[in-house]
C-alpha cells in the first residue's frame, strides 16, 4: 500500500504531465471543474481543480466532501501511483473496476482527450 505522501507525489506528477498537454488541446477540452480523488485504502480524499492553467490538488477543507466535486475519482493508493507512473493503463483500470470515475458525460469525453 502506498502512503499518503506517495499519493500526493503522484498527483503532483499528474499535474506536471497535464502541463505538457499542448495549449490548443487545452483550449478545446479544458473546462474549469472541481475534482476529488478518493483513496479508500488510506481513508484519504484529495481535492483540486482542473483549469486552463493546469491541475492543482490540495487536502480538503473542513466539511468538504468528495461528492461535492464535479469529477470524482476513486482509486487505491497503489493503483494511483501505478497509473501516474504509466504502469497501469487507464482504460484497463476503468473496465477492470480498479478506478471509478463519476462525472457528466461531457466531462468524461473531455478527460479522455486530455489523459
Amino acid at each position: 500500500m502506498a502512503t499518503v505522501e506517495e499519493c500526493r507525489a503522484a498527483l503532483r506528477k499528474l499535474a506536471e504531465q497535464f502541463d505538457e498537454v499542448d495549449e490548443e488541446t487545452k483550449a478545446k477540452h479544458v473546462v474549469d471543474r472541481s475534482v476529488s480523488c478518493h483513496v479508500p485504502d488510506l481513508g484519504a480524499v484529495f481535492h483540486g481543480r482542473i483549469h486552463h492553467g493546469g491541475i492543482e490538488f490540495r487536502d480538503p477543507a473542513p466539511g468538504e466532501r468528495a461528492r461535492d466535486a464535479d469529477i470524482r475519482l476513486t482509486i487505491s493508493s497503489d493503483d494511483l501511483v501505478a497509473l501516474v507512473d504509466g504502469e497501469l493503463d487507464m482504460a484497463r483500470a476503468l473496465f477492470g473496476g480498479r478506478v471509478k470515475i463519476e462525472a457528466s458525460i461531457g466531462d468524461l469525453f473531455r478527460l479522455r482527450r486530455l489523459l
